[in-house]
Order: C-alpha cells, then sequence, then structure tokens
C-alpha cells in the first residue's frame, strides 16, 4: 500500500508539474505576442513625408519619400529616422510625433530653426495633413493615413 501511494503521489505531481510549466509556456507566449504588436504598431507607418520643390506658388513632388512613423526623428546623425546631409541641418533638427491622437512638430533647438508652411516654429505646434515642414533646404509634405 505505501509503493501504491507513493506511486500515485509521483504521478499527481508530475502532472501538476507539467501543467505549471504550460501555463508558464503559454503566459510568456501570450507576453510575447502583446509585445510583438506593440513594436509593430510603433513601427508601421501611419503617413509619409514626401520631399517637394517649390514650383511657383505649388510644390511639386520630387520622389523621395519617408514613412510617417509614430516618432519621427530629422537630423543630421545617422541615428534620425529620416537623415539629411546638409549643413544647414542640425544633428536633431526636429521631431514629428503623435501625441493625444494628434501630430506635434517640435524644433530640437536646431541652429537654423524649423519652418512650418513657411513660418519659423519657437514651441510644438500640432500639424495637419498637407503641411510643409522645411528643415534645412528640404521641404516634406505631411501626408497622413486615414
Amino acid at each position: 500500500m505505501n509503493i501504491e501511494l507513493i506511486t500515485l503521489l509521483r504521478a499527481i505531481s508530475g502532472v501538476l508539474l507539467f501543467t505549471l510549466l504550460l501555463a508558464l509556456m503559454w503566459l510568456v507566449w501570450r507576453d510575447l505576442k502583446a509585445t510583438e504588436q506593440q513594436v509593430s504598431s510603433g513601427r508601421r507607418p501611419l503617413g509619409r513625408l514626401t520631399v517637394v520643390e517649390p514650383v511657383g506658388k505649388t510644390f511639386i513632388p520630387t520622389g523621395q519619400i519617408y514613412p510617417l512613423l509614430t516618432v519621427t526623428t530629422i537630423g543630421r546623425s545617422p541615428g534620425s529616422t529620416i537623415m539629411i546631409d546638409d549643413s544647414f541641418v542640425s544633428s536633431e533638427h526636429a521631431v514629428i510625433a503623435m501625441r493625444g491622437g494628434q501630430w506635434w512638430l517640435e524644433d530640437r533647438g536646431s541652429r537654423n530653426g524649423t519652418q512650418l508652411n513657411d513660418m519659423t516654429i519657437a514651441q510644438p505646434v500640432i500639424v495637419t495633413n498637407g503641411d510643409i515642414v522645411c528643415v534645412g533646404q528640404k521641404r516634406f509634405r505631411i501626408e497622413l493615413e486615414h
């Protein structure tokens, strides 16, 4: 009887241990999937920045297009989302970011400033579809997904 009881207890503890391991693996898998979705949503383009050149009173696309992410940095630094090789552009020149359901443009203390629709900005401002952002000698038209 003692041996049968010990065998039964071993079997029960083995089943419990196996169930615990399965539950832990499921929790880890679920957390990994949630993290993956969070990261991919931050990297999914939510629009684009199209490089444009002024022609008269209109702007003509040059063909250069950059994805607009939840946080898009513009500067001369290789770590910028959009790297611009221009002596008028600071290393960390400007950032366009989604905050509170709205898009904001912020100058990061650049020497030559950032313009929105030909006006130099001094503090973060809300941007909308079709706005023109000027950084150094580059102009970008904001094209948001609807």
